[in-house]
């Protein structure tokens, strides 16, 4: 009975360690994946995603679910991942935000670098828009910079929420033209656009894939480009270069992240097949067509680009008050 009881306990303990064991790497993954968005349905982010997952989920063999847990500028949906299992079964889909949320939020509830595990950068914007509603007075960018000269705090733009990615590049404008501009965040992409087209707001600094079909509609005019060349879908639009500010650039980029500690493996086989994907030519002409360039890069670089990222932001911040 006793040769029983222990041999029981020996079973019991052998079953508790497997569980607690990460799931091999030839069997990972063997159920479905969460793809957390930390911000509202409808920007630059649900598009990758949902480009992305039909064909990842096929060479996974798994589904993968999309998550839009939005608000604080991102940081709730990120939190989320970061205090998630490190099992390889959530994911984080982001943009530059993860690199200037830090910045401008000292009581963040996690560290962007040491909670993470970089899995690979999937893309670069081929640059953000600076769109405007269509009544605003100013016919182009230079004279919309003059007016704010003259008049500042006159005029306001929308971001999705203090931190986010759309917010820096509002800030990097006003601080680059040495402008007084004001900034208004809300909870996701969609919100900040939904009252720019009410009139409520004068413009956005936003995604190609958010602003184009609006900006086609007639709903909303396209000032400028933030990148160095003008995109070819607004072959018309100037860049902020070639419009207003000489050298200014701002082209920001997106990712995927695993919670730190995640079995380097199963990083290892995510950033296998999201880079396969990337490379081919039918993914890169739908990313093309909606502003991005396709990246991938070994989770070394990742970390490299966004460690490099919050440097840059930290200087900017210096001159900048995002907490307004």
């Amino acid at each position: 009975m006793i040769k029983f009881y222990f041999s029981a306990i020996a079973l019991c303990l052998s079953t508790m360690q497997a569980q607690a064991q990460p799931t091999p790497v030839r069997d990972y993954p063997n159920h479905p994946i969460k793809m957390v968005i930390p911000y509202a349905a409808g920007g630059p982010m649900d598009f990758i995603g949902r480009t992305l997952i039909p064909r990842l989920s096929q060479s996974l063999g798994q589904p993968i679910v999309i998550d839009n847990r939005a608000g604080a500028g991102g940081a709730i949906g990120t939190d989320f991942v970061a205090k998630s299992a490190a099992d390889g079964y959530t994911l984080l889909n982001t943009s530059s935000s993860h690199a200037s949320l830090p910045v401008v939020s000292a009581s963040l509830s996690y560290d962007p670098l040491k909670d993470f595990a970089p899995i690979t950068l999937v893309a670069n914007s081929v640059g953000f828009v600076v769109a405007a509603r269509p009544d605003l007075p100013a016919k182009n960018l230079k004279e919309l910079l003059a007016d704010a000269k003259a008049n500042p705090g006159k005029y306001t733009f929308g971001s999705g929420g203090v931190g986010n990615v759309m917010h820096f590049a509002g800030e990097f404008l006003a601080s680059s033209a040495d402008v007084k501009m004001t900034h208004v965040p809300f909870k996701g992409v969609s919100q900040s656009l939904n009252d720019l087209v009410a009139g409520r707001i004068d413009f956005v600094i936003g995604a190609p894939t958010a602003v184009l079909p609006l900006i086609k509609a007639g709903k909303l005019k396209a000032l400028a480009i933030t990148a160095r060349k003008r995109w070819s879908e607004l072959p018309d639009v100037p860049t902020i270069d070639e419009a207003a500010v000489k050298g200014f650039v701002y082209t920001p980029w997106y990712g995927f992240w695993f919670p730190a500690g995640t079995p380097p493996e199963h990083v290892s086989r995510m950033r296998t097949e999201v880079n396969k994907l990337l490379e081919d030519p039918e993914i890169k002409r739908v990313f093309a067509e909606q502003g991005f360039a396709t990246a991938g890069s070994s989770s070394a670089e990742f970390g490299k680009v966004i460690s490099d990222e919050i440097a840059m932001n930290k200087k900017l911040a210096t001159r900048v008050d995002f907490t307004q």
